[in-house]
């Protein structure tokens, strides 16, 4: 480690770096990121409100929102193709207007045609599904590697922020408005998340030799895929944490999505732990993209699993006939913990990942860790009911401490790098 007096002087001489929220082109996909996660938190939301006032059958949601899934399962593999094949804005301007182009479907479809409605949810799932990868490849495009993190760090703070107020906000816009108007107003969301984010500053997806283009076809789709796959078994880490966290979602965050509601009902004998919980939950991943837009820990990759892992302590809480308060203070741990891991993780799949391929990895990511919860969901309900609730929320627990810890001991782990050193940034 080099200890030369001159680039420290020149160092401390140099300016702060600009924030990122005064960068013009970063706050454009900001904009555009943030709409698209509105929008597809929304939706469901909504058709929830369209259950309450009898526009649509329990029944015909869950078909809508299976379809709204599938296609987005469906089409983030494609996307991640694509946004690695064309332009990363391309991509995202039409995705998102086949995300906004289903919003009219929806509403006509609404108390009239099933059918329409599932084939419309389908769109917007694959509107939704394709805009995810090249939103993560634009963002390597237009933020400087060294405030990528900052930037991430931006990007789920809004998310979480449209989670928090997102419900209130509806509720008082459907007191004025009727449910078709507010699946168009989705549509505008939409067409926001497709039209305001500009190009990125750097072109990653030129073959490295121009000269090249046009003189051999072009591998297909299956190929290109499988591609993606191989650059992400170049990275240890990269697998070592998709493991990990397809471990706490499918597990974890499944069982207490059932678990929660169950409990705050029998043993407390009231919706208000559910809330507060969900509540805290929120507030503390806000917290923590707070912390990690500023914090950089030496061994990186150990802190993220070690937020990863803190998951464990929401279905712990859960296991135990504890004070409520200490259920809602778990839950703001967990929130916490997952931003610490979640920034890093996608700061470092955009330095190390190549970027010709860092779409297809991302959709990867995406499609693993997506795909899995709704298996982990359909499967906790049956557990509890045949190992009773306290041995499936413990094995949970356990799942949610151990496979992070494993996770941090594979080889590149340290620093979500492809190899280890010994950071002193």
């Amino acid at each position: 480690m080099s200890t030369t007096p001159a680039p420290t002087a020149a160092k401390s001489l140099a300016p702060p770096p600009r924030s990122i929220i005064r960068d013009p082109a970063f706050l454009r996909l900001w904009a555009g990121t943030t709409a698209s996660g509105l929008a597809t938190w929304a939706l469901p939301f909504v058709l929830g409100l369209a259950v309450l006032h009898r526009d649509l059958g329990a029944a015909a949601l869950g078909l809508v929102l299976a379809a709204r899934t599938a296609g987005f399962l469906v089409a983030v593999a494609v996307g991640g193709v694509l946004a690695d094949r064309h332009s990363r804005r391309t991509v995202v301007l039409w995705s998102g207007l086949a995300a906004a182009a289903a919003a009219p479907l929806l509403a006509a479809g609404l108390g009239h045609s099933l059918g329409l409605m599932t084939a419309a949810a389908a769109l917007a799932g694959a509107g939704q599904g394709a805009c995810r990868p090249a939103f993560q490849a634009l963002t390597a495009e237009t933020v400087a590697p060294e405030r990528r993190q900052q930037a991430n760090a931006a990007m789920t703070l809004a998310v979480r922020s449209s989670t928090l107020a997102g419900p209130a906000l509806t509720a008082l816009l459907a007191a004025l408005l009727d449910v078709r108007t507010l699946l168009l107003g989705i549509g505008v969301l939409w067409l926001a998340a497709a039209l305001v984010p500009g190009r990125g500053a750097v072109r990653t997806t030129e073959p490295a030799d121009p000269s090249t283009v046009g003189s051999a076809p072009r591998a297909g789709f299956r190929a290109e895929f499988l591609e993606g796959i191989r650059e992400a078994r170049r990275h240890p880490w990269f697998l070592a944490g998709l493991g990990a966290l397809v471990a706490v979602i499918a597990l974890g965050y499944s069982a207490t999505s059932v678990a929660l509601p169950l409990i705050s009902r029998d043993r407390y004998g009231t919706q208000w732990v559910l809330a507060a919980a969900m509540t805290a939950y929120t507030v503390g991943a806000l917290g923590g993209a707070l912390v990690i837009a500023r914090l950089r820990p030496r061994s990186q990759g150990w802190a993220a699993f070690a937020g990863l892992g803190a998951y464990g302590v929401a279905p712990l809480s859960l296991m135990l006939p504890v004070h409520p308060a200490v259920v809602v203070v778990a839950y703001a741990v967990a929130g916490i913990g997952i931003e610490l891991f979640n920034v890093p993780w996608f700061t470092a799949t955009q330095r190390e990942v190549a970027p010709d391929k860092l779409a297809r990895v991302s959709s990867l990511d995406f499609l693993v860790s997506y795909g899995l919860a709704p298996v982990g969901l359909a499967l906790i309900a049956p557990a509890i009911d045949l190992f009773g609730v306290t041995a499936v929320l413990a094995a949970c627990a356990a799942a949610c401490f151990l496979v992070p810890a494993a996770a941090a001991l594979v080889p590149t782990a340290r620093h979500f790098a492809r190899t280890d050193r010994d950071s002193t940034d």
